[in-house]
């Protein structure tokens, strides 16, 4: 018989824990037998000592077997795609009706911003009356109908996760690859996937910074995935400059609709090619695809013939959305009072940004939470972002700052200037991706 306080003692001494004692463990979380102490004491030993691999396997399927298991009979796979969170950064709502079109089913289960990176689920809700929270029998009908639904996880999926999420976040136990694992993945495996794609992020506006811990970590979750039955597969992609070149909710949804809609430009887009990259190697994992790059050509012809626009409208209606909204996003997104154009001092060519920074600055103006509660301003953030390699003088600027009062602007102006570094030689852009982890 288990108990939380011989586990503690195991695990801080350094003893590989049993899948009994995980299995308790995690059952204690959701059902709140283990106090927030314990489970700080946790995470805190997890962090010291580590689980191993087969423990980092156990914990995950102890976290996703504590809530409900979705369980799906269609005529096609089920996929779905997680990143590590960045800057600008919304792969997701454009490669999940992608996918659909595609033939996959695609249960989403999304999040907010955290820190200094955007949420899918704050961009979504920047379009009037789009709902997040449905229960699970209704993601199941709507995935079912239309093809992909990008929704909340409720409450009753992998909730010792939910849990040790929030002890986490207090105590400073965040930066965990084995904790950091099995929160990705017990709520992705809960949705019974058949397969998985890992968007694992890298830079300067990455959780992971260093290209090797990113490395660890793509291939943590892609091992612990694939041992708990799930064939996944990962990319490690740039993030050391925002991935669109846009920050903010409503403005990122006007990225997704430019590449969506086929707007002029948007197929040479970073945020097209990592959606079409991301998009091939799940398709072949899911066996839609001979390979990763007839995949990559089946997502290109969804985006380009305007089959991904029309599921992406359908989901948008059937969660609250307006009916029209692929034909009227223009009339339909929330704009901020103000905009300032913010220009170099001297001029140069950029050379490198403060991804980290750009984030923060749209945080400061309301497109982000400071504090938990905080509401979130839909409007404001960035737009306009001069990549690297771009040269910037006093006519094009190094962003266009969307904000509610021209106060706002100019008190973040500073900083948005300090976040770019400039060079007065050619620049060439860093690769888009680093390493794929199969």
């Amino acid at each position: 018989m288990s108990d939380a306080r011989s586990i503690l003692l195991k695990l801080r001494g350094g003893e590989a824990l049993t899948e009994a004692e995980l299995t308790w463990f995690a059952e204690g979380l959701a059902t709140g037998d283990v106090s927030d102490a314990q489970a700080g004491a946790f995470a805190m030993a997890v962090c010291q000592n580590g689980l191993g691999d087969e423990g980092r396997v156990q914990l995950t399927n102890a976290m996703r077997d504590s809530g409900r298991k979705l369980k799906w009979r269609l005529d096609g796979p089920v996929l779905d795609k997680h990143s590590t969170g960045g800057v600008g950064d919304c792969v997701s709502l454009v490669l999940a009706p992608a996918l659909a079109a595609c033939g996959a089913y695609v249960p989403m289960i999304s999040g907010r911003g955290l820190g200094h990176t955007g949420g899918t689920l704050d961009k979504l809700e920047s379009i009037p009356g789009y709902t997040v929270d449905v229960s699970p029998d209704d993601l199941q009908e709507i995935v079912t109908d239309i093809g992909c639904a990008i929704v909340s996880a409720s409450a009753d999926i992998a909730p010792a996760d939910k849990r040790l999420y929030a002890v986490r976040d207090v105590t400073g136990t965040v930066a965990s690859i084995d904790l950091i694992t099995a929160s990705i993945l017990s709520k992705k495996l809960a949705a019974g996937l058949e397969a998985l794609i890992l968007d694992v992020k890298v830079g300067t506006g990455a959780f992971m910074g260093d290209e090797r811990q990113a490395l660890a970590l793509a291939q943590a979750l892609v091992g612990t995935a694939q041992g708990a039955g799930c064939m996944t597969s990962a990319l490690v992609t740039d993030m050391n400059q925002p991935l669109a070149n846009a920050a903010g909710n409503a403005l990122e949804i006007i990225k997704v609709m430019e590449v969506l809609t086929g707007a002029s430009g948007a197929a040479e887009t970073a945020l097209h090619r990592l959606t079409v990259a991301l998009g091939g190697e799940v398709l072949a994992l899911g066996g839609l695809a001979q390979d990763a790059e007839d995949g990559e050509e089946r997502i290109a012809r969804a985006l380009a013939g305007g089959e991904a626009a029309t599921i992406f409208g359908e989901m948008v209606a059937e969660l609250g959305g307006p009916a029209d909204f692929v034909d009227r996003w223009p009339d339909r997104l929330p704009a901020a009072r103000v905009m300032i154009d913010i220009h170099a001092g001297d001029g140069g060519v950029v050379s490198g940004v403060d991804t980290r920074a750009l984030g923060e600055v749209v945080v400061a103006l309301g497109g982000g939470r400071q504090r938990e509660g905080d509401r979130i301003d839909p409007a404001v953030g960035l737009s306009d972002i001069a990549r690297i390699g771009t040269a910037v003088d006093d006519t094009v600027p190094l962003a266009r700052i969307h904000c509610a009062s021209e106060e706002d602007g100019r008190g973040v102006a500073a900083k948005l200037r300090q976040a770019f570094q400039l060079s007065d030689r050619a620049v060439s852009p860093p690769p888009l991706i680093h390493e794929r982890i199969a």
